[in-house]
């Protein structure tokens, strides 16, 4: 199994536990997650039980310097808690398979307005483009509020993996042209809405 593979199952094991802990106990888990909003893998004692707890060795960093593998989980994790903020699990959950980041980031832009000119596409342009963790983090966070804020849902379990090949030179490219295939898509509810025009 690869290294993604991994990331992607781990991931999705913890927002499972995460979403079936009882009411309290998950309330707490998602605020102390949020706290490492915009912190480095590993520095606050606190969440290491949240992120490294079943992760497989592989992954794990040999010299106390957060992996690409780390680094992915953890950001997937804390921004899922963020983006979880108001929204009440399980019925309301932010996480959902199959909505991509450049899917999400298109429904935020505004009916009628060109993607190209939008504040919104300058936004996951200048996250694509970002060269550290620590500035794809910051990007990222401030995409995350915005889907939180419209209460737009994101696949995480996509997203982690995505973090992680984004830093490596040559999967990096393969990423952006997805985010960026997947924003410029139209909308399959649009494609429907035309065909019911077109024979309705």
């Amino acid at each position: 199994m690869s290294q993604a593979q991994q990331i992607e199952q781990y991931v999705a094991r913890r927002l499972r536990w995460l979403r079936d802990l009882p009411e309290h106990p998950r309330k707490a888990a998602l605020a102390h997650l949020r706290r490492g909003v915009g912190r480095i893998p590993g520095d606050l004692p606190e969440l290491w039980g949240m992120f490294l707890d079943g992760m497989p060795e592989e992954l794990k960093s040999q010299n106390g310097k957060p992996t690409s593998a780390e680094w992915a989980i953890y950001l997937a994790l804390t921004l899922y808690a963020l983006h979880q903020q108001g929204h009440v699990l399980p019925g309301d959950d932010m996480n959902q398979q199959g909505v991509e980041l450049g899917q999400a980031a298109r429904r935020l832009v505004s009916p009628g307005e060109d993607p190209a000119d939008s504040s919104i596409q300058k936004r996951l342009n200048a996250l694509a483009t970002a060269p550290q963790m620590r500035e794809i983090a910051q990007h990222l966070r401030g995409m995350i509020q915005l889907l939180r804020a419209a209460g737009i849902p994101l696949g995480y379990t996509q997203l982690a993996k995505d973090l992680f090949y984004l830093q490596f030179q040559d999967s990096a490219s393969r990423v952006r042209l997805r985010w960026g295939q997947d924003f410029y898509a139209i909308p399959a509810k649009d494609d429907q809405t035309e065909e019911e025009r077109n024979h309705g």
